[in-house]
């Protein structure tokens, strides 16, 4: 058995910095605007390559069966498109919460296809492991590709941009907002109009799911109510961590301070260039 590559590959949160439903497709997929920006907060992933041709995850995950895991489910499905017949064990150090938007089962996917496109030396494109990774949730596209994107369709179309890159203030309330039934609920504004990138710049977007999860997670509500009196906070994603941008760091820090207490804040920065590129050395 070989031991764990040395190597840890993070697996980045996002942010998304608005977020739009312009339509609903014949499939029932929703047509989404969102902007993606990543942020230095990251799970940690070590893998194990071995001859055996299983993959297998090393330690328990809460609430996740192994075989709904998306690191596994990823690893086997580039198995399965590569003809490998190498196996892994997967190890992840989890720091991001689970039900809290910020992107955390996709960016484990798309690490995991990342860095196993790697260490089995399978040598496919970015695109095509973006590809694979579609086939796993509409999020994982933009981390394989780990550049802060402006992305349409189900969040499949991304077109890179270049954003300030401020500190943020995230606050993670006490709830696990159930995805699902967000996009199901009757109540979802599904037909705003699609806004131009300087749209957003000049003040346009808005998080549609943000009044439906206030209604239904009375902390979701309080910590937006509570961060929307220091600066313009926003929810990420379907909820339920919310954040703010400042130019300073100081500034973050004294926020994320009078949080304390009330809810769990971490200051982290904004990134246009997933951490992830620089292990690949992309």
């Amino acid at each position: 058995m070989k031991d764990f590559a040395p190597v840890s590959w993070p697996a980045p949160a996002k942010l998304n910095l608005f977020l739009h439903i312009t339509g609903r497709r014949m499939d029932g997929y929703h047509e989404l605007q969102t902007l993606f920006q990543f942020i230095d907060f990251a799970d940690e992933l070590h893998f194990r390559v071995d001859d055996s041709g299983v993959v297998r995850r090393r330690e328990v995950l809460a609430g996740v069966a192994e075989e709904a895991d998306l690191t596994v489910r990823a690893a086997r499905l580039l198995q399965a498109e590569s003809g490998c017949t190498q196996g892994v064990e997967i190890h992840i150090d989890k720091r991001l919460p689970m039900g809290g938007g910020l992107g955390g089962g996709s960016s484990d996917a798309a690490t995991t296809l990342v860095a196993l496109n790697r260490l089995w030396g399978l040598g496919l494109s970015e695109d095509r492991l973006a590809a694979l990774g579609l086939r796993l949730g509409a999020d994982v596209p933009v981390f394989v590709h780990g550049r802060a994107a402006w992305a349409e369709g189900v969040g499949e179309r991304l077109q890179v941009v270049d954003l300030p890159e401020p500190w943020f203030v995230i606050l993670r309330p006490d709830a696990h907002v159930a995805t699902a039934e967000l996009f199901a609920d009757p109540q979802l504004t599904r037909d705003l109009q699609p806004i131009k990138i300087r749209d957003y710049l000049a003040g346009d977007g808005r998080n549609v799911f943000e009044p439906l999860v206030r209604a239904a997670y009375p902390d979701v509500d309080a910590a937006l109510t509570w961060l929307n009196a220091r600066a313009a906070g926003r929810m990420t994603g379907t909820g339920a961590c919310v954040f703010a941008a400042f130019e300073r760091e100081a500034q973050a820090r004294d926020v994320a301070a009078q949080a304390e207490g009330r809810w769990r804040a971490i200051v982290v920065r904004g990134c246009n260039r997933s951490p992830l590129l620089t292990v690949c050395g992309g």
